[in-house]
């Protein structure tokens, strides 16, 4: 029995059926790599025919040798960096015609190269502040009129062919850089059915015959905010009628609006060279909007704020940072992972009275810690050392993608990391007290509050407005650890906003206005870039009256509702 059991296995394993079955089987898996080889052939000629499209452009010596079969990758990559060096040096030539190939090489290309690295990875590159002078003689300035009421915001295009200006009467306004003539503007919509403040009557529910804001070309109400999308092609505004208004830059026509806020849009910005819109507003919420060609529509809404949204900005990450006024916090927005961080305001100077505030200290405990301050007890103790409670923050700007900027009503900036709750650096009162007369109290003292802020993107300058009359630029350490004062410069009014850009090339050709006619001297330029970066333009709005409301009118002699243009100078890079 058992040898015949094993004679049997024996005979089952070399069945004719199964060598047949497997036969077949056997073929199936050959015809595999032949169609392998088929799409790879086809993958082989498509990126042969970009090649040679790419080979289109340049001379023929250079598509023979992409013909080159022998040709290796690391030889085909040198070929292809080569050409696109040289496409680099026809877009960089100088505006004259001449050209400098020394010098285009050396400084030029390598200086783009290294700034697209830094800047996609999001970090500080651009030194500049250490460069810029701001007297003898002063930047050369222009100012730009057109509205009745207070400006607040004021935006020159990318080009800086334009100036585009938004006012608290309801209008848009578009000059020419170069001459200040108005080009186009867009004045404010009245409603019909609507009352003279373009909301509407009085009464329950919508008024008979009361057109709804998404049907209008324009905006019904004040327009406290302005953005250019990264194309150059859309402009953007918002403000109390709630609706996200886009417009093409020529001509300032209507090309969308965008309703969903509950209340005031206070804040506008675009990811740098995107269309991708943050919108932010007193309903405590952002909105993100993709303007792209073919999209053009709502994204997402981000919630987190416990108060009006006062402040908000962005960079070319999928990031934003934004204020919330009296709720005392700065959030750092991560879109991507749909997480915020929280970053709580006030300062140093601040915390006692905030925990006398929320219940941490008795209130007589509190009191004895100020009344000691206040008569100088203990060493460098006085009124030098004065303590403000900050209530709002009110403005921000990124430095890069780890760093930015606040301000608040306290008078303070204040310097942050993401990788710190608490700030890295404030300087207190940066614009000073003001002082004001009491019939009761004599003398009171209160700190200007820093209105409006800006930095050139990933660089180490950024500027600040209050309505002492004086914008101020600022130095930001290389440690990003502290920074000082670089100099001030005349701006009489409220400084609703401020904006800063590189200059572009061959500046002051076509505009009068910037061309000095004064003796300069021979270290100084505001055509010429400074080791490889070109000097900044400093655009800001100014008005007798805050943006976002009217807690304070000035009504000194020189106000005037405007924006103001300066073409920074930089000293000339020695060696």
């Amino acid at each position: 029995m058992p040898e015949a059991f094993f004679a049997s296995t024996r005979k089952k394993r070399k069945r004719p059926p199964q060598s047949s079955a497997t036969a077949k089987n056997s073929a199936r898996p050959r015809k595999a790599p032949r169609r392998d080889e088929e799409l790879d052939s086809d993958a082989t000629h498509s990126d042969i025919a970009d090649l040679d499209l790419r080979a289109s452009d340049v001379d023929s010596g250079e598509s023979d040798r992409e013909e080159n079969p022998n040709e290796t990758p690391a030889a085909k990559r040198l070929r292809l960096a080569k050409i696109y060096l040289d496409s680099v040096k026809e877009g960089l030539t100088v505006a004259e015609g001449e050209y400098d190939a020394a010098e285009i090489d050396r400084e030029i290309i390598s200086a783009r190269l290294k700034e697209d690295v830094l800047e996609n990875a999001g970090k500080l590159h651009i030194f500049i502040a250490g460069s810029i002078i701001v007297e003898d003689p002063p930047p050369s300035r222009l100012r730009v009129k057109g509205h009745r009421m207070a400006v607040t915001s004021a935006l020159i295009s990318h080009d800086a062919s334009r100036v585009y200006m938004a006012g608290k009467e309801g209008g848009i306004s578009c000059n020419d850089v170069a001459s200040g003539k108005q080009l186009s503007y867009a004045p404010k919509l009245r409603r019909q059915g609507s009352t003279s403040n373009g909301i509407g009557g009085k009464g329950k529910g919508k008024k008979k015959g009361n057109t709804p804001a998404s049907e209008l070309s324009g905006h019904s109400d004040e327009v406290l905010a302005l953005a250019l999308s990264g194309d150059g092609k859309y402009l953007v505004s918002g403000g109390k009628d709630r609706t996200v208004g886009v417009w093409d830059v020529i001509g300032l026509a209507w090309v969308k609006g965008f309703v969903g806020h509950k209340d005031t849009i206070s804040a506008l910005s675009f990811r740098k060279s995107t269309n991708m819109l943050y919108s932010a507003s007193s309903d405590r919420t952002l909105k993100l909007f993709d303007l792209s060609p073919g999209v053009m529509g709502y994204v997402e809404t981000l919630f987190g704020h416990q108060d009006s949204v006062t402040g908000l900005d962005s960079l070319r990450g999928d990031t934003a940072v934004s204020c919330g006024g009296r709720d005392r916090t700065v959030r750092f927005w991560k879109i991507a992972d749909e997480t915020q961080l929280v970053f709580r305001g006030g300062g140093a100077g601040s915390s006692k009275a905030r925990d006398i505030l929320d219940g941490v200290l008795d209130e007589d405990e509190g009191v004895e810690m100020y009344e000691s301050s206040r008569k100088g007890k203990g060493k460098g103790k006085g009124k030098d050392k004065e303590k403000w409670v900050e209530g709002s923050v009110d403005c921000v700007a990124m430095v890069d993608e780890q760093t930015f900027l606040s301000g608040g009503d306290s008078g303070s900036i204040a310097l942050w990391s993401i990788n710190k709750k608490k700030p890295t650096f404030t300087f207190a009162t940066a614009h000073g007290l003001d002082e004001m007369e009491s019939s009761t109290e004599g003398k009171l003292r209160r700190p200007r509050w820093i209105v409006s802020l800006a930095c050139l993107r990933y660089s180490d300058l950024f500027a600040s407005g209050s309505w002492d009359g004086r914008i101020r630029l600022w130095k930001l350490e290389p440690s990003l650890r502290s920074f000082s004062p670089v100099g001030s410069l005349d701006a009489p009014g409220l400084v609703n906003s401020l904006q800063l850009i590189a200059m572009p090339k061959a500046w002051a050709s076509d505009k009068e206005w910037s061309a000095d006619t004064r003796k300069t001297s021979k270290d100084t330029t505001n055509t010429d870039a400074t080791n490889g970066v070109s000097p900044p333009i400093l655009t800001n709005g100014v008005g007798k009256e805050p943006r976002l409301g009217r807690w304070i009118r000035l009504k000194e002699d020189g106000i005037v509702n405007s924006a103001l243009i300066f073409a920074l100078r930089t000293r000339k890079a020695t060696g």
